[in-house]
């Protein structure tokens, strides 16, 4: 049974939708981790609307900053037993950008948060991992091999990728554990970040579809998965 979880980019989208799913089931504590103060409290809000007794915790960090990792492994050992039965890593920087003009420290932005923070996050947690945890890797449909690409979106597509290999590297490397990770490739889902992307288009799923399915994967879907890459794509734009 899953008790304490983190997820990270909460405040808004599909993260966001993913928690409140979580607020509908019993016993799991989430520790709720964005740049946004304001949409985490909305998302408290929210919560509590739905179940009352949903034990969450949210921290207001940018994932780019290495002090946030240190801020959030100090989190979970002081008030979540020192115990982590999961992370949902679904914080991402998405530049929209042509190749010629993207900036240094616009792609080290997009590879800290979206490749780097994840892989140190989990690295540090390990020590506070029970016997059945969960990593749930959030990448997109444009960091998989042989997918379509598209213009302007090559540091995005690049740094997701990276978390497909890395789902592969630690299901292998740690295989002697009860420890369980995997990698979900989003295709095109209703949220600020698709519609910063590719203006104008209209998805299929809502971020509340995809974040129920988030939320059911990440509990039923060690059961049968592991180390795998998993598109989750009706269509890309």
């Amino acid at each position: 049974m899953m008790k304490n979880v983190l997820v990270t980019g909460c405040s808004r989208g599909i993260g966001f939708e993913t928690v409140k799913n979580f607020a509908i089931r019993q016993n799991i504590t989430v520790l709720a981790v964005a740049r946004s103060k304001d949409g985490l409290n909305r998302l408290v809000k929210e919560c509590n609307s739905i179940n009352p007794k949903f034990q969450l915790h949210t921290l207001s960090l940018d994932l780019a900053e290495v002090k946030s990792i240190e801020i959030i492994v100090k989190y979970v050992s002081e008030n979540m037993d020192n115990l982590l039965d999961g992370i949902i890593h679904n914080a991402g920087y998405l530049i929209n950008k042509p190749f010629l003009k993207i900036t240094q420290k616009e792609l080290e932005t997009s590879f800290n948060i979206n490749a780097l923070s994840p892989f140190i996050l989990t690295q540090k947690l390990m020590p506070y991992f029970t016997k059945n945890t969960h990593v749930l890797y959030i990448s997109s449909m444009g960091g998989v091999q042989g997918s379509k690409k598209f213009p302007g979106l090559s540091s995005y597509s690049t740094s997701k990728s990276t978390l497909i290999t890395l789902t592969e590297c630690l299901s292998e490397e740690f295989k002697m554990t009860d420890f369980t990770f995997n990698c979900l490739a989003l295709g095109a889902v209703q949220t600020e970040m698709l519609s910063k992307a590719f203006p104008g288009y209209k998805a299929p799923l809502s971020a509340n579809e995809m974040g129920e399915f988030i939320a059911k994967f990440f509990i039923d879907g060690k059961k049968y998965f592991n180390g795998q890459l998993i598109p989750i794509s009706l269509t890309t734009p």
